[in-house]
């Protein structure tokens, strides 16, 4: 009887990358939506984390299209900025390098005049 040593299973020399938001992007973009919340705008999110893309879209209904994505691409970092909001109709609303600066461009649909 002979004994045979297994073939390792190989494996593939790094794992696939995903873009996340890290904790201090996760906090801004929480705290607006506590706010919009707050203030009836919005119900429900959902959070996708791709190999080139990180997004946080926002419903008003869970089951609805999105009324905002919130999208972090580091590979625009260098160009146009890696944040950018993007409506329902996926025009881009708002770009940059910062991503509060950019979220300014929702939080304008808080600012109501007093009757």
């Amino acid at each position: 009887m002979t004994v045979q040593t297994p073939t390792p299973f190989p494996f593939p020399s790094q794992p696939p990358e995903q873009v996340a938001f890290d904790r201090s992007e996760l906090g801004c973009i929480l705290g607006l939506y506590g706010r919009m919340v707050a203030a009836g705008e919005w119900r429900d999110y959902a959070m996708s984390f791709l190999r080139e893309v990180a997004v946080f879209s926002v419903f008003r209904r869970a089951a609805e299209h999105p009324l905002y994505r919130i999208e972090k691409r580091p590979k625009l970092r260098s160009r146009q900025g890696m944040y950018a909001v993007i409506g329902m109709d996926g025009q881009v609303l708002k770009r940059g390098h910062d991503l509060p600066t950019v979220l300014r461009v929702l939080e304008r649909k808080l600012i109501r005049p007093v009757d």
